[in-house]
């Protein structure tokens, strides 16, 4: 009877999903190969072969120096030539492996985990290969500072790897030795980011930055089991983001006042929504918690839906890029539907597409697949 009740429970939660999908994801990355960091090495870096660099989106040559020095901040902009190979090597690991663990999860075909700890190790792992675990060269300006705070955001799309490793560590592929490095690794990085003079910068930061130090912070320390960290993500949800970010009527105004009001509106609910469902529990249920004046994750989503259904109804200005690509299949419709018992976040959620072209809309997508949130 409970062999019968475990799989009726499977099954219900993979009806939620489109399995074939998800398998042809998985079988796009066995096709893959992986490329660390180490491999592109980043011309304007002051760090090694191992870490991580980029540069800020809107930073632009300045027009009026013969060298193109200081650059100048263009806000909403993004500059095709700044130096994005690690972010996008980043994502692209971060999305092969949350593939191939969701497919695994569906079939449980041993290929497909054997080739997700292939990207892990490589990435994480393997001394002539790993990425070190600390973004001091995130986001750098070149002729104003070696890396920011800011840059932190740059590691959002891992979140996304904790709950695949999760679901592999049942696999012959993820060895115990295996696990326990990949743990090292995240507790090592949420260390670096929770003391750290950049860490600490970008956790105080009053918008949609502070909000995603705290979804990476959630995330790493319930992979890593620091009950500390997620008792100070929850006090500071309750304490700092809802009341120092959202308005009265569930909007978040710093966002709001951004050239790319719509895309931003959506990224911010839709990290604050990942972090609902990573801290709540029976005891804490942050899907209920409001602020005496009736802030919350519920006044939030009934502000933005609306124009999540008929975006024609938006009233403020289109963003001045990527403004067509929105809305976008995001996980916080799902998880928000089953933890509301919604069924407009729901429909809402299946009748968008899974395959993203915008590439600057999928970079504001956190969460490649949210079969692997669904625990």
């Amino acid at each position: 009877m409970m062999n019968l009740a475990k799989a009726s429970e499977q099954n219900e939660r993979l009806s939620l999903f489109d399995t074939k999908w998800i398998i042809k994801q998985a079988q796009a990355s066995m096709k893959e190969s992986p490329i660390p960091i180490a491999d592109v090495r980043a011309a304007k870096s002051e760090g090694g072969l191992h870490d991580y660099y980029s540069n800020g989106d809107y930073w632009w040559p300045n027009p009026d120096t013969a060298d193109g020095l200081p650059y100048i901040r263009l806000d909403g902009e993004s500059n095709p030539d700044n130096f994005d190979s690690h972010r996008l090597l980043l994502r692209s690991m971060r999305t092969h492996v949350a593939n191939l663990a969701a497919g695994y999860s569906v079939t449980r075909n041993e290929a497909y985990a054997e080739k997700a700890v292939k990207f892990l190790r490589v990435f994480f792992l393997d001394e002539a290969t790993k990425m070190n675990p600390h973004l001091l060269y995130a986001q750098a300006i070149p002729g104003i500072c070696a890396g920011r705070g800011i840059g932190i955001i740059d590691t959002l799309h891992l979140i996304d790897v904790p709950f695949a490793i999760e679901t592999l560590k049942s696999s012959s592929s993820m060895t115990a030795d295996m696990y326990q490095g990949l743990q090292r690794w995240f507790g090592d990085y949420l260390t670096w980011m929770s003391t750290h003079e950049n860490g600490i910068e970008e956790m105080n930061a009053p918008n949609n930055h502070g909000v995603c130090w705290f979804v990476q912070a959630a995330a790493f320390a319930w992979f890593t089991n620091n009950e500390e960290m997620l008792r100070f993500c929850r006090q500071r949800y309750k304490e700092s983001l809802l009341p120092d970010q959202m308005a009265p009527d569930g909007s978040f105004p710093r966002e709001l006042a951004r050239t790319k009001p719509y895309g931003y509106a959506i990224f911010v609910l839709d990290n604050m929504v990942t972090l609902c469902h990573i801290l709540s529990t029976p005891e804490h249920n942050l899907w209920n918690f409001e602020l005496p004046d009736g802030r919350g994750i519920r006044k939030g989503l009934s502000y933005l839906f609306p124009y999540l259904q008929d975006k024609s109804t938006w009233p403020y200005p289109p963003d001045v890029e990527h403004f067509e690509g929105w809305p976008a299949k995001v996980s916080s419709l799902l998880f928000a539907g089953l933890a509301l018992d919604s069924k407009a976040y729901m429909e809402l959620w299946n009748s968008l597409d899974s395959d993203l072209s915008d590439m600057e809309v999928r970079r504001n997508i956190a969460i490649r697949q949210p079969l692997l949130w669904e625990r």
